[in-house]
C-alpha cells in the first residue's frame, strides 16, 4: 500500500500537488503553535493586578490555577474586596503554556445571589464613575464604568443569566467592548 502511495506521489504531474499539501500541513501546524507574548505593563486597581506578568499574579496571590486549553491558564482567588464591597471571586487569564505572555484584564464574580455584583458598580457611581450600556440602542450585553483620571474601565455583564461578572480592563485591552458615558 505504502508503494503504491509513494509511486502515486512520484508519478510525473504530482509533484506540485503534493508540494502544496505539504506546504499547508506545515502551515496549519505553524498556527496551532504556541503564541509569542510580552507581557503587557504592570497595572493595579484598588491594590487589585488588572494587568501584568505571571509574576505580578503570584505576588498578588492568584496562586490556584488551572489550565483551560494548551496555550492559557486560568489562576484564581478568592475574598476580594473592590471599592468597599464583597468579598468576590476573581480569576486572571495567563497567556502562554507557561503564563509567560501575562494577563491584561481581572474577572470578578459573586457565587449565589447576582444582585451581589451591583454593590460593587454602585460604589463606583457614588464615586463618580460614569457609565453607559453597549448593544442596540440602551439595550446591551454589558454596562460598561468609566472615570476620569482612572487608567481602567469596569465592564459587568447585562445579558448573562449564570454567574454575573464584572471585568476590570486597561486601556490597552482593545478586544473588549467600549461606550461612551451618557450618564
Amino acid at each position: 500500500m505504502l508503494r503504491e502511495l509513494a509511486g502515486e506521489w512520484a508519478r510525473p504531474g504530482m509533484l506540485v500537488p503534493t508540494s502544496c499539501a505539504v506546504a499547508l500541513m506545515g502551515a496549519i501546524l505553524w498556527a496551532g503553535a504556541e503564541p509569542a507574548r510580552t507581557p503587557p505593563p504592570s497595572l493595579a486597581f484598588e491594590g487589585l493586578p488588572v494587568s501584568g506578568s505571571a509574576a505580578d499574579a503570584r505576588r498578588a496571590g492568584f496562586t490556584e490555577c488551572v489550565k483551560i486549553d494548551a496555550f492559557r491558564a486560568r489562576c484564581r482567588r478568592a475574598g476580594l474586596m473592590v471599592a468597599g464591597e464583597g468579598p468576590y471571586d476573581a480569576a486572571i487569564d495567563l497567556i502562554g503554556s507557561d503564563g509567560r505572555g501575562g494577563f491584561d484584564h481581572l474577572t470578578l464574580w459573586r457565587n449565589g445571589d447576582q444582585k451581589e455584583i451591583y454593590k460593587l458598580v454602585e460604589a463606583l457611581q457614588r464615586r463618580g464613575w460614569m457609565h453607559c450600556e453597549t448593544g442596540n440602542e440602551r439595550w446591551g450585553d454589558q454596562d460598561i464604568y468609566t472615570r476620569k483620571g482612572v487608567p481602567v474601565r469596569v465592564s459587568m455583564d447585562l445579558s448573562y443569566y449564570g454567574k454575573r461578572r464584572v471585568r476590570i480592563i486597561p486601556p490597552w485591552n482593545q478586544r473588549e467592548r467600549s461606550c461612551t458615558p451618557y450618564h
